[in-house]
């Protein structure tokens, strides 16, 4: 553990992970030091005045660039200058999960990938509350896992939802158990357009692990088989437990003659049909079958973690229901911020769909969508600063193109296209900051104006 008493460190940021670890930092005797680029909401500065902890808002001072070292919110780029003032003197420069980790005394069970990792968090704490197993959900899920660290105990999990951007800057963070989901392009404006950047990102969450871990991961997916394969090759490597919707594996999860098999340490159990699995789809399954493995590392019983998969009934704004009207289903997927994710949700209807896409564009090529949209959608509906980006694209793909100015007017466009028996889908493959707050804000601003037809 690091020793942070009395020495002065700048954490930039004050949203909810930043404002976490200057508390944190303050209580075991750290000298913190917020500094933000934009206003500082009124609650936050009565909050951090009340704390004793000094901050700056609408600037990066010269104050700023003295701290010891840096803990960066993951909002921030690492192009940002206060970012560059630290690396150009040398200095060091942590995630606010590093920074936490460093005072945790639990297990860490924690979870990534470009799509599905809050399904797989949520679906965990469902699964060990169940099994009636102490445990704390935290992380990129929206609850800084500062906040909680004070809480761990050996005899108490944290199970953490973890981004790429959580993970730039980790240094001893390690996880009792990793598991990587998938990787598919996605933030590419934050890593220079590069894939393989991001994915390094994400490949992070190994880099500490050791014989007496774990790394859960798709087979499926050609990045992490590789990268299995070299952990596998090194001395004193993680254990290796892979999940597979479409072939056996060695060591791991997979599914034989509609059974989901589990097979550790050479001992091979049949859990469960995989029809009797809550949630449907492939990547469902593949969901399920990685939140089983982490059951199974964390010691659970099959008893448990079969009823969690057969019970778990999703999270909000990731495919969630929202009402049939007329005989349209409406169906609210704004968690979707990447094309990856819209794939994987048109490819769990088997009906007509007609598509609201779109947000702030971080780089996208819709093209990827092209099969699926032929197959599937006949109406888009464009919202956003990435309407231009999808018309052109996308036009010559769909059969009808419109294009909306809000939500409630993309709702209203999407029910008049929609006909009976077919679905209307807000799946936008973008963020949703160039309109609203959050993907939950989006997401809840769709459900009011279906609620309000």
């Amino acid at each position: 553990m690091r020793q942070v008493n009395s020495r002065h460190i700048v954490i930039a940021g004050a949203a909810r992970s930043g404002v976490a670890a200057a508390r944190l930092l303050k209580r075991r005797g750290a000298i913190p030091f917020v500094t933000d680029a934009g206003t500082i909401p009124d609650a936050i500065q009565e909050l951090l005045k009340n704390e004793g902890i000094g901050f700056e808002q609408n600037m990066h001072s010269d104050a700023s660039l003295g701290g010891d070292f840096l803990v960066l919110s993951p909002g921030i780029p690492d192009s940002s200058p206060i970012v560059r003032g630290y690396t150009d003197q040398g200095k060091e420069v942590f995630s606010e999960v590093e920074v936490a980790s460093w005072f945790c005394r639990s297990p860490i069970l924690a979870v990534t990938g470009t799509n599905g990792k809050t399904s797989v968090a949520s679906w965990m704490a469902h699964t060990w509350k169940i099994a009636g197993k102490d445990h704390i959900l935290a992380g990129n899920i929206g609850l800084a896992f500062s906040d909680f660290v004070d809480d761990t105990s050996p005899q108490k999990d944290v199970l953490l939802e973890i981004s790429s951007f959580q993970l730039d800057h980790i240094d001893s963070f390690r996880p009792y158990a990793s598991i990587i989901l998938n990787i598919s392009p996605d933030h590419l404006d934050r890593y220079q357009n590069d894939v393989n950047l991001y994915a390094a990102s994400k490949l992070n969450i190994t880099k500490n692990q050791s014989a007496t871990d774990r790394f859960i991961y798709n087979f499926e997916d050609p990045i992490l088989s590789g990268h299995a394969k070299k952990l596998a090759g090194k001395e004193n490597a993680p254990q290796l437990l892979a999940f597979s919707g479409s072939g056996e594996v060695a060591c791991g999860a997979f599914v034989r003659n509609g059974n989901l098999i589990l097979k550790t340490n050479d001992n091979e159990e049949q859990l469960m049909q995989i029809s009797e699995i809550g949630l449907k789809g492939l990547h469902n399954l593949q969901n399920g079958m990685a939140t089983a493995l982490a059951a199974r590392a964390s010691e659970i019983k099959n008893e448990f973690i079969r009823e969690s998969l057969k019970s778990f009934e999703g999270v909000a704004h990731r495919l969630e229901f929202v009402r049939k009207y007329e005989g349209v289903s409406f169906v609210n997927d704004s968690k979707a911020t990447n094309v990856n994710s819209v794939w994987y949700a048109l490819n769990s209807f088997n009906m007509p769909v007609v598509l609201i896409l779109g947000g702030r564009d971080k780089g996208n090529d819709y093209s990827y969508l092209e099969k699926q949209i032929r197959e599937k959608v006949h109406t888009i509906v464009a919202i956003g600063e990435a309407r231009q980006a999808i018309r052109q694209q996308l036009e010559s793909v769909v059969p009808h193109l419109i294009e909306a100015d809000s939500m409630k007017d993309a709702v209203k466009k999407a029910r008049k296209a929609a006909k009976r028996g077919e679905t209307v889908l807000l799946s936008p493959a973008c963020s949703s900051f160039d309109m609203f707050d959050n993907f939950e804000h989006r997401g809840n601003e769709f459900k009011q104006a279906v609620l309000d037809i």
